[in-house]
């Protein structure tokens, strides 16, 4: 890779080197390192318990050996359903060390929505809450017919029984009814630790197999699977170990960004690999207990959303904490969504100066694409500079086949160690997405951005018709489709509207033009109708906030709905 194609090179910290050597080698190689080298450290601290690498190690191990037990062979699916609990660790880990693929299901997601990934995906095992089990599960476990086996767990599994029993008793930790399915074996979490040999299965894992496959929106259809390879995330630790400086089996995480999506879960697989104790937040939404946990365990670093920091920002709690507490706090990461001036200096008046560091990535590329670095200049507004190895340019948006200069717009395009191997069993979708351009296969990431002179990347607009809302990733296409079901929806759009409440974050609303049938109707009465519809078929932060009703639908001159007008 030429410098004089890659601005950014001269901005790097000093310690990057931007020709990283990458070992060939699965994820799996780089976990059994750490769990050979590391043992007597600290893996996870959950509600006031924790593990060491070495008790992570056999448990992992014990679920292996639970799969192999129960037939599953390498290139098998499983699902995992939890919050941020040292049992989504267990199973991600034990998962992979028995050659299986792993996908992180949502418990947000619908009935329906989840039925259509682990279908998609077919899912051999499940691993999923007790309340998920009993009102989502339940509703549609005929529509998921590769689902054999379903591993049932609550959040307090992994705490001592005396707390357990505390916290169910008090209703603090919700729990669900686990029943007999016809056509699927139902299993506990607990029994599997209590029962199973702690054996892997020997298998080989390759680093072009399949490592994960994790959903993300589209803008023209159900989501999609982007299949995520062991040399994907091979390369995303070791990119990451050099761009923070991080020092193997000394640092401690605090992220509440749930692992279920390909942010947290690259977050979580780093510290995992690097022997990075973390600091684990079921409910990020708790920003007392999450304040407790910082003051407790001080981290090195922290990922969120900025949303999260926005609600830290309001709580006494965090911003009154002992300047002391964020001595060893080397970073604040954040992304997902854009990153407000107001709220970083809110939080760099708590933390730190200049430790609020912005970034860009998404799933068809490991999570990681750019980064603002950790000691050299931060220009705010700007998601950073390409990470090592990986080069980013900008073409026009027309054909996608001309590079724009240095300063001016263009859709952002990516190539590198850290991009997917293509979306799962999606042949037209991977091709109109993974293109040849300058003899190099990029990935066309449908966002609109520019790079200045210095090799700083900023993005201009996000892609087609996405919504942000607080971090989460809304494609109206998916709300509309569900919309189109009620019978009184004739035409609809939906569009973002700029949350007053959360700077950077969006609201949902949909204007919807009424079926002559119900035009007469009540429209409070109407409205809620049509959003308790959304609700049984969508995750809560797809449904519409604001529900508007109009005459008629406005268009564009080729007969598409006029959305640039709408807003």
């Amino acid at each position: 890779m030429a410098t004089d194609d890659r601005p950014w090179v001269k901005s790097y910290d000093e310690w990057v080197n931007p020709d990283l050597p990458v070992p060939d080698t699965s994820y799996v190689d780089l976990l059994e390192q750490t769990f050979c080298d590391f043992p007597d450290h600290a893996a996870y601290h959950f509600m006031g318990v924790s593990d060491t690498f070495g008790d992570l190690d056999e448990k992992s191990r014990r679920f292996a050996g639970f799969l192999a037990e129960i037939g599953c062979e390498p290139g098998d699916v499983v699902g995992i359903c939890l919050p941020n609990t040292p049992q989504y660790m267990i199973a991600h880990a034990g998962a992979l060390r028995a050659g299986c693929v792993v996908s992180g299901v949502s418990p947000l997601l619908s009935a329906r929505e989840m039925a259509y990934q682990l279908s998609d995906c077919r899912a051999r095992v499940l691993v999923v809450l007790d309340a998920v089990f009993e009102h989502r599960l339940l509703d549609v476990h005929e529509q998921v017919p590769d689902l054999s086996h379903v591993v049932v767990t609550n959040i307090a599994d992994s705490l001592p029984r005396l707390k357990r029993l505390l916290g169910k008793m008090l209703g603090k930790i919700p729990t669900g009814r686990t029943v007999p399915v016809p056509g699927k074996t139902i299993v506990g979490f607990g029994e599997i630790l209590r029962t199973t040999a702690p054996g892997c299965p020997e298998v080989e894992v390759r680093p072009e197999d399949i490592c994960m496959i994790m959903y993300t929106g589209g803008t023209t259809g159900p989501a999609k699977g982007a299949e995520i390879t062991h040399r994907n995330l091979s390369a995303f630790v070791h990119q990451g170990v050099n761009l923070i400086n991080a020092d193997p089996g000394a640092e401690i995480c605090c992220s509440a960004a749930p692992f279920f999506h390909i942010a947290g879960s690259a977050v979580n697989m780093w510290c995992m690999a690097m022997a990075c104790a973390q600091v684990l937040i079921p409910d990020p939404r708790n920003t007392r207990h999450l304040a407790r946990q910082i003051a407790r365990h001080r981290p090195t670093f922290m990922f969120n959303v900025p949303s999260l920091y926005q609600l830290l920002l309001a709580d006494p709690a965090f911003t009154s904490l002992d300047a002391s507490v964020f001595e060893p706090l080397r970073a604040c990461l954040s992304g997902a969504a854009p990153f407000s001036m107001e709220t970083i200096r809110g939080l760099e008046r708590t933390v730190g100066e200049g430790k609020a560091i912005e970034l860009y990535g998404m799933t068809e590329a490991t999570a990681l694409v750019t980064i603002n670095p950790l000691d050299g200049i931060k220009k705010h507004g700007s998601v950073g500079l390409p990470i090592q190895n990986t080069w980013v340019k900008l073409v026009d948006l027309e054909t996608g086949k001309r590079e724009v200069p240095l300063g001016q717009e263009g859709e952002i395009i990516v190539s590198g160690p850290i991009v997917m191997k293509g979306y799962h069993n999606r042949p037209d979708e991977t091709a109109h997405a993974l293109r040849e351009f300058q003899g190099r296969r990029w990935m066309f990431t449908g966002d609109v951005g520019r790079m200045d002179e210095d090799g700083y990347v900023y993005i201009i607009d996000r892609a087609k018709d996405m919504i942000n809302v607080g971090g989460f990733k809304v494609f109206s296409v998916e709300t509309e489709e569900v919309l189109h079901e009620h019978p009184a929806v004739a035409c609809c759009a939906v569009v973002g509207l700029p949350n007053p409440k959360r700077p950077g974050s969006e609201l949902v609303k949909a204007v919807i033009q009424p079926a002559p049938q119900y035009k007469d109707r009540d429209a409070a009465e109407l409205k809620d109708q049509i959003i308790d519809h959304c609700r049984r078929n969508l995750a809560p932060y797809k449904v519409p906030k604001i529900v508007e009703f109009v005459d008629e639908i406005p268009m564009t001159p080729v007969g598409k709905v006029d959305k640039k007008a709408l807003r």
